[in-house]
């Protein structure tokens, strides 16, 4: 598959949405989840932007941006993943580990960005000192506007300007480094999706992910819908159940502070 014009620009229009999002993190359109679904349909292949999506988003399941590191960045990641299976014929698994070194390009040019972006802060100190508001205001948008254009830029020269090199350099490829990718790329989600859980895990929670576990892996379904449902009813119930016992608790709280209690027999 051969990218167009037309494609390429509106693939870059969509990184500066969501490379802004991705700044700002606000809306967390950012996530490969979105801009992969998003990319699929811009190259016509739903489908495929769906499952890259799916696999990226576990594989950075567990990286996010804490206090001064930057992981790879998501945006150029989630992109990469679809053009480069869309444009090549390769396997998403394959596709996410050869769209990882535009993702840390686009990482080292974030923390460029963070470095240099200071020398905008004594401009800021002196329109906060004169309370001009609207100078401050006016100068926030000019490392926007940078942030942005350079989303937009480097995705049109990844996915239309640089994809005949792109496909060379993929289809030149050894059999063995090919396997190799693709096994990476596989690894990656589980590898993403430990990570989260290595921060989220709970222990009174971990009957819930081995009941999951052992409905999406060794019962048969045609899909997976059934097992997201089951999860939705126990978080259901979990929601409840948490709500009601902070009820309860709350309600001791004000017979305590009332003198009443458990000790005196009320």
């Amino acid at each position: 598959m051969t990218i167009t014009l037309t494609q390429g620009l509106l693939i870059a229009l969509w990184a500066m949405i969501s490379g802004l999002d991705c700044w700002l993190q606000t809306f967390y359109i950012f996530r490969p989840i979105i801009v992969c679904t998003i990319t699929g349909l811009i190259l016509g292949d739903l489908k495929l932007g769906v499952i890259a999506g799916g696999l990226t988003e576990l594989a950075f399941a567990g990286l996010t941006p804490a206090g001064g590191t930057q992981p790879p960045n998501t945006v150029m990641c989630g992109i990469m993943t679809v053009v480069i299976a869309a444009s090549n014929g390769t396997a998403p698994t394959t596709a996410i580990g050869l769209s990882l070194p535009f993702a840390m390009l686009m990482q080292y040019i974030l923390l460029f960005f963070y470095s240099t972006f200071s020398f905008f802060l004594p401009k800021f100190d002196k329109y906060a000192e004169e309370g001009n508001a609207r100078s401050f205001k006016r100068l926030n948008y000019i490392p926007l506007t940078i942030v942005i254009l350079t989303f937009g830029v480097v995705a049109f020269l990844c996915v239309y300007a640089a994809q005949g090199a792109m496909h060379s350099l993929v289809t030149s490829m050894p059999r063995w480094l090919t396997h190799g990718f693709e096994l990476a790329g596989g690894i990656l989600p589980a590898v993403g999706f430990a990570m989260l859980l290595k921060v989220m895990l709970k222990p009174q929670y971990f009957a819930y992910l081995l009941l999951g576990f052992v409905m999406a892996s060794m019962i048969p379904f045609s899909n997976v819908l059934p097992v997201a449902l089951v999860g939705a009813v126990f978080a259901l119930i979990e929601f409840f159940r948490t709500k009601d016992q902070k009820k309860t608790e709350d309600k001791l709280k004000e017979l305590e502070s009332q003198g009443g209690g458990m000790d005196d027999g009320i």
